[in-house]
């Protein structure tokens, strides 16, 4: 056979097998893979490793990161106190301080039996949309329940009612892979007892959420829109049944209607107003974007508590108090890969391609060039996010809608930094409500638009399992 010939046959044979199978095949890693945060990527994997400051921030610029970090570790107080930079605490709230939920800058878990309150799990409230809630729908998103608001508090000042008690129990539910093995899954069952104000609405919805990790959000902020944008465009021009969309949220600053990045459903537009959310439903305290206590008018004594806010009105997180938690929260930077040279990752991340994951849980991005951090500006990252939203089935709805996200219908989590989490938070508890216990039943429990994905895994044999868990432990 003649040279020429022979390339053309080899070549389509080449075609001829990529037509069968599409899916990439990686034998070595790609250049800079384990830098997942670009040059921000920190060289760290202790139990520290995500609450380390972005590798190319200044000397300078980490003091101001260190004092950021000193109000988001630092609990609140109730006021009137003589700490009047830190009073202000409640009436009704969360926790204490940003730490207890987000613990060791990593993810929150659910309430553990014997548990006081959730601390880490917060638990959502909304009621049915109605025309004659229009207005609040667009800022808000949802129809707060009347008498408990957005947001369900488990704790009080003294004199205050907490709104009552989080319990969370679990039903068994077994899944079978194609060689016969079995996973038990554990389906939750919310439970609010002890209610402090009366009954709720008949029709109130509930959605549990963990706190998610804090690592890289700055960097997700700086990924420019048309790209977020274009990748929706791109999965519904594929047909293939992944139709990720975007969330558009009111922006309270702006106040008008943009882009969702943050928070389960993309419900916050940018990082700023997800601290000020934080702020206010979390643990009760003003700022200037949200100058007014998370009390319903049913919760008199919540309105009549004292509060922190100065003597001209100034609110109890000051501005520049906010300016230094923003720039803490974007500037924690993500944790470099491990192995990922190693043959049983690369093996899994051909998997993880093959079943198409890599449909939502986008590998790469580069950030814009005007990011509002410099060090965060012109950086290829690897989240393995989209930010869009996706029906995840009826498994894992919620049934609760925010904005127009409906009720099965969830964010991709990035997954950057994924495989540290038993080091860093001292648990394994994947998904929204941390009903996932491990990594492999968070893959099990995905439908939807991810159904296909997961029948792929279900046929996985056991070293295959293996070593898509490896890839996704090396992230």
């Amino acid at each position: 056979m003649p040279p020429s010939l022979l390339r053309w046959s080899v070549l389509l044979m080449a075609l001829s097998l990529s037509a069968c199978d599409d899916a990439p095949r990686f034998t070595k890693a790609e250049p800079g893979e384990a830098r997942s945060g670009g040059a921000a990527t920190v060289r760290k994997s202790d139990q520290n490793a995500f609450s380390m400051p972005s590798a190319n921030l200044s000397p300078t610029r980490r003091l101001d990161f260190s004092v950021g970090n000193s109000f988001f570790r630092s609990p609140w107080v109730i006021a009137p106190s003589t700490t009047t930079a830190r009073d202000g605490l409640g009436p009704l709230f969360n926790t204490n301080g940003c730490q207890n939920c987000h613990i060791k800058d990593g993810r929150g878990h659910p309430p553990t039996p014997d548990s006081d309150n959730a601390v880490s799990m917060l638990v959502r409230l909304s009621i049915p949309n109605e025309p004659a809630y229009a207005k609040v729908i667009e800022q808000l998103g949802v129809v707060p329940e009347p008498v408990y608001g957005g947001q369900f508090q488990d704790m009080a000042v003294p004199g205050v009612a907490p709104e009552g008690k989080v319990r969370v129990e679990y039903e068994p539910q077994t899944v079978r892979f194609k060689d016969g093995s079995e996973v038990e899954l554990r389906r939750p069952k919310l439970q609010i007892t002890q209610l402090g104000y009366g009954p709720m609405h008949p029709d109130t919805r509930f959605s549990a959420r963990v706190a998610p990790p804090m690592i890289g959000l700055g960097l997700l902020e700086a990924i420019p829109e048309a790209a977020i944008l274009a990748n929706a465009q791109a999965q519904a021009k594929a047909g293939n049944g992944i139709a990720g969309r975007p969330n558009r949220v009111w922006d309270d600053a702006q106040q008008k209607t943009v882009l969702g990045r943050f928070g389960w459903k993309a419900g916050q537009p940018n990082l700023n107003q997800q601290n000020v959310h934080a702020f206010s439903g979390d643990m009760g305290l003003t700022t200037s974007l949200r100058p007014f206590d998370d009390c319903t008018d049913a919760q008199t004594a919540c309105k009549q508590a004292p509060n922190g806010n100065g003597p001209d009105g100034e609110p109890e997180v000051s501005d520049n108090i906010l300016r230094l938690v923003l720039f803490y929260s974007r500037n924690l930077g993500v944790p470099a890969r491990r192995d990922v040279d190693s043959p049983q990752v690369l093996a899994g991340k051909n998997l993880f391609h093959q079943a198409g994951c890599q449909s939502c849980h986008t590998p790469q991005f580069t950030t814009a060039a005007d990011a509002a951090e410099p060090e965060l500006a012109n950086q290829v990252i690897r989240p393995y996010s989209d930010l869009l939203l996706h029906d995840m089935g009826d498994g894992l709805a919620d049934n609760r809608s925010e904005f127009q996200a409906g009720g099965r219908d969830w964010r991709t989590p990035p997954l950057w930094g994924i495989g540290l989490t038993q080091t860093v938070s001292g648990h394994t508890q994947f998904l929204h409500d941390g009903r996932a216990r491990n990594l492999l039943e968070a893959v099990l429990w995905h439908g939807g638009e991810a159904q296909a994905a997961q029948q792929q895994v279900l046929s996985f044999n056991a070293e295959q399992r293996a070593a898509l868990l490896a890839f996704l432990n090396s992230l």
